[in-house]
């Protein structure tokens, strides 16, 4: 980096920037790499998008001038159609142009790991992320790095896809979505081509990445039904991971992890497993969605015993289910009746779907039914 020239001059829009040796010091090599290839291109959005999260990544740092001289000189660049006189925010606008558009989707979330009901060693993993990642240059400077890939595996509702939102709201980073039914296609060769466009930008767009439901990618080789081309795309997979050296983090999902080729578990420095929840975290679900009701004379005993075996996302839409039948009585007040009546219901809805998980809650409300008469 030391020989790159002190300056280079970038012409936008008529107006040149000079972006000094120091800057060019305390930014990474791949931001300043899409910075050069966004000017080349002419893609004026884009190059405000990375001069802002350089501007970003500074004043996290303590750079506050820096950040400051960073927004200064990334207005002073922008075409008259943009508005100049906006207040960046911390987060970058970074949205996917061109074929990326097609599958993978940004989103600005802002919510925080209090927002999401995990038993308290999943929230200090996550935690522990968020500060290894704020303070990479510590980290760095004794020859480490953050984690940067997390798997995430368990039941549908538990949180899997909203902890990766908790994570891009803590960290300020915009969340991109990879939409696999965009990602994969039935010509060969062509998933593992834009993979790669998806790895590309994971290199130079800083952000939060969710592969969700990951085994449409990586289940495991030697399957009954494997095939060639499901072999090629993995085996690419598994290399784009290996390369992957950028600072954004990877967060894979999964609902069924038995079926994910090892190799790819192996590849993810954290695999958190996350479970139906337990009594305490039904009530707490409960309590944070009925916040402006009267629910003080709740027999939780019963309401926590009728829930289990449903996922956090079903107790959640069963509390509402709740309220809402409360509002339209004119009532503002929630009984035990109405919470069991709602989450019976909601467990009678896993009927329609097919396989174990769909016996298990038929069997479930079975056994809950017979119950139902001491409340």
């Amino acid at each position: 980096m030391g020989r790159i020239v002190a300056y280079i001059e970038v012409n936008l829009g008529g107006v040149s920037l000079a972006i000094s040796r120091y800057m060019l010091r305390m930014a990474s090599a791949q931001q300043l790499i899409g910075l050069v290839k966004s000017h080349a291109e002419g893609d004026s959005d884009r190059f405000f998008d990375l001069a802002m999260q350089l501007s970003a990544a500074e004043e996290q740092k303590g750079h506050i001038r820096l950040a400051e001289q960073l927004r200064q000189w990334a207005n002073a660049g922008q075409l008259p159609k943009r508005d100049n006189s906006r207040t960046p925010s911390l987060t970058a606008i970074a949205t996917p142009r061109g074929d990326l558009a097609q599958f993978l989707f940004a989103s600005y979330p802002s919510e925080r790991l209090n927002s999401v009901i995990l038993p308290s060693s999943i929230v200090d993993e996550l935690s522990q992320i968020v500060v290894e990642t704020r303070m990479r240059e510590k980290l760095e400077e004794k020859g480490l790095t953050p984690r940067r890939r997390v798997l995430l595996s368990g039941p549908p509702g538990t949180g899997k896809t909203m902890t990766a939102h908790c994570l891009a709201g803590e960290l300020q980073f915009p969340l991109f979505s990879v939409m696999l039914h965009g990602l994969i296609t039935k010509f060969m060769g062509e998933t593992a081509q834009k993979l790669k466009l998806v790895f590309d930008a994971i290199k130079t767009t800083r952000g939060v990445y969710l592969f969700d439901e990951i085994d449409a990618l990586a289940a495991a080789r030697g399957e009954g039904n494997d095939v060639g081309e499901a072999r090629r795309v993995l085996n690419s997979f598994l290399q784009f991971l290996d390369e992957d050296t950028g600072p954004s983090i990877v967060i894979a999902t999964t609902n069924l992890a038995e079926i994910l080729d090892r190799a790819v578990l192996r590849r993810f420095d954290l695999v958190l497993s996350y479970e139906l929840p337990d009594a305490a975290s039904i009530r707490q679900a409960i309590e944070r969605r009925l916040i402006g009701f009267s629910h003080g004379n709740l027999s939780w005993a019963n309401v926590t015993n009728c829930a289990v075996g449903l996922s956090t996302a079903d107790v959640v839409a069963a509390a509402e289910d709740a309220a809402r039948r409360a509002v339209l009585g004119d009532r503002d007040n929630i009984t035990t009746l109405d919470l069991i009546n709602s989450l019976e219901r909601r467990r009678s809805l896993q009927g329609i779907g097919r396989g174990v998980n769909a016996k298990e809650f038929k069997a479930l409300s079975a056994k809950r039914s017979r119950k139902r008469a001491t409340v």
